[in-house]
């Protein structure tokens, strides 16, 4: 199974940016039984979580830096995961990271698939 991460850039203090993550290398019915992550590491820090999805109904969970300023989505089609980031701050600068865990949680550790990664930046 593969995580392809997508649409990181620069963007101003107050602005927006949407992240995708495209699934993709195994049966419908098995990425189903993942549950989808967002995490992001900034230079000199510990990679942390941002937020969580379940294919099947959609519950999210978000790190409390990010709630109520991003939302995490799913397109069980196409097989995608997106992560709507708004009213961003200097500290959301990161390289953000898509997951895949057989368990619903927010550590890390327990997230055994994981995209390449996608810079945001976030200038003041």
């Amino acid at each position: 199974v593969q995580l392809q991460a997508s649409g990181g850039g620069l963007v101003q203090a107050g602005g927006s940016l949407r992240l995708s993550c495209a699934v993709s290398g195994a049966s419908a019915r098995t990425i189903s039984t993942y549950f989808m992550g967002w995490f992001r590491q900034a230079p000199g820090r510990e990679r942390e979580f941002v937020a969580r999805i379940t294919w099947s109904d959609g519950v999210t969970v978000y790190g409390d830096p990010v709630e109520g300023r991003f939302t995490i989505s799913r397109d069980n089609f196409k097989k995608t995961v997106d992560l709507q980031m708004s009213r961003l701050k200097p500290e959301d600068t990161a390289i953000y990271y898509c997951a895949a865990s057989e368990f619903w949680n927010s550590d890390r550790s327990r997230y055994h698939l994981w995209g390449q990664g996608t810079q945001v930046t976030v200038s003041s």
